[in-house]
């Protein structure tokens, strides 16, 4: 009797069990799956952790483009991850997903290119081939001094790298080869790159935003493009040169703190026209704002401090500029101090070195050395007009075929020679 009911409960619990699969079966059918979305137009986010490679998972991005996620770890390469496709993104953790280039051949990390076989519509091969939409986020990527560019992308149409550490690379940081369409590189942190942080040739409609640069050799090359708008970001201890201009117009860089660059801060070379400089700090670098070759520029708001040389130097090959509101000092605090040593004081002014058609005016000079503004001949045309001038020698009355006026200088407060005020830097 015991045997019989034994056997009758067993096989309620077989049909109980059963019944209960079907159950989970049905409703494990009714849920979305990772490899056929029921959203129409949907396609699978492809997670690089299930790869053998970083590369594996990017080469399977179908042809409409897709989302790679990367895993926090570390992952040693030494072939460049390539992308050939569009509307692309390849996004971390953060800087827990580091991707390491060992190569020492002077490979890049990261290539970004449209296919060697791009082809038009009609079957032909392309002859200007493009992709568009790439998108880089939330990882570190670093090198070594033998490896080439960290991210090196070309002929990519809205390419936007966006909380990205490039670092420790042998070459450039991010080189953006003639992507002209709105290229956009923003949070980002770019280091300790032997050469330029982030350099960009043939660009248009460009945004560089809230990024910090720090000891790479040069900060930023903008070359052979227009409208460049380069704001809030942070420039230090460069090797060279802070932030070059060359052959672009239609351009602003303001809000942007640049120190310590061993070169200079700001430079506007080979035919330059239509830019804006203003309400920057340039501080503590060799010389600081630099027109070399430029035409129809606004200087306006920046304060200059600490400059060995050249706070603001507008060459024979530059002029029509405008010089207005600007504060070029030293580390002066009021009451008689400054706050740097006195072996330390060092604080540049204007030099116009042969040019004409520059208005100065509305801005304070003090306490610069050698003189608040330096005349090399010939330079004319130069309206030079509301100025405040404190304890300092100046040239401005040498300008001829020039209008000097309302110029206001007063004597110095008495500096005190010995101030232990403690250096800053």
């Amino acid at each position: 009797m015991k045997r019989s009911q034994t056997s009758v409960l067993f096989s309620f619990l077989i049909v109980a069990l059963l019944f209960n699969l079907n159950l989970v079966a049905a409703g494990q059918e009714n849920q979305p799956s990772s490899k056929k979305p029921k959203l129409a137009g949907a396609r699978p986010v492809i997670h690089a952790i299930n790869y053998t490679s970083i590369q594996e998972a990017i080469d399977a991005i179908p042809d409409e483009g897709g989302v790679v996620l990367l895993p926090p770890g570390k992952f040693e390469i030494d072939q460049p991850l390539v992308i050939t496709k569009g509307d692309v993104l390849i996004m971390g953790a953060g800087s827990a997903t580091h991707i390491h280039n060992k190569n020492e051949s002077g490979k890049d990390a990261i290539a970004i290119h449209p296919p060697a076989d791009a082809k038009l519509p009609d079957g032909k091969k392309d002859p200007k081939p493009r992709i568009w939409r790439v998108q880089l986020q939330n990882f570190r990527v670093t090198g070594n001094e033998k490896s080439g560019r960290g991210i090196n992308a070309k002929w990519v149409q809205e390419i936007y790298i966006h909380g990205v550490t490039c670092s420790y690379h042998g070459s450039d940081g991010i080189f953006l080869d003639f992507c002209f369409e709105d290229p956009r590189v923003s949070d980002c942190l770019i280091t300790y790159n032997k050469a330029t942080g982030l350099n960009t040739i043939g660009c248009h409609d460009i945004v560089v935003s809230a990024n910090h640069f720090e000891e790479n050799l040069d900060a930023l090359h903008c070359m052979d493009g227009f409208n460049l708008c380069m704001s809030g970001n942070n420039l230090d201890d460069h090797l060279r040169d802070g932030v070059i201009i060359e052959n672009t117009y239609g351009s602003i860089v303001c809000a942007n703190m640049i120190e310590e660059c061993q070169g200079r801060a700001i430079v506007l070379d080979r035919e330059c026209y239509g830019i804006t400089l203003s309400a920057n700090v340039i501080a503590h670098n060799g010389s600081g704002i630099i027109l070399d070759d430029a035409h129809g520029c606004a200087v306006s708001a920046n304060t200059f401090t600490l400059l060995a040389a050249d706070a603001l130097r507008i060459g024979p090959k530059s002029g029509r500029i405008t010089v207005t509101g600007n504060n070029f000092s030293n580390s002066y605090i009021g009451n008689g101090n400054v706050k740097r040593r006195t072996n330390d004081l060092k604080a540049a002014g204007l030099t116009l070195d042969k040019t004409r058609g520059v208005t100065v005016s509305g801005n304070l000079f003090s306490s610069v050395r050698p003189k608040a503004v330096e005349v090399i001949e010939p330079t004319t045309n130069v309206i030079f007009g509301n100025n405040l001038l404190i304890d300092v020698e100046s040239d401005h009355k040498k300008l001829k075929d020039s209008i000097i006026k309302n110029i206001l200088e007063t004597a110095a407060e008495p500096v005190k020679p010995e101030s232990k005020q403690a250096d800053s830097k």
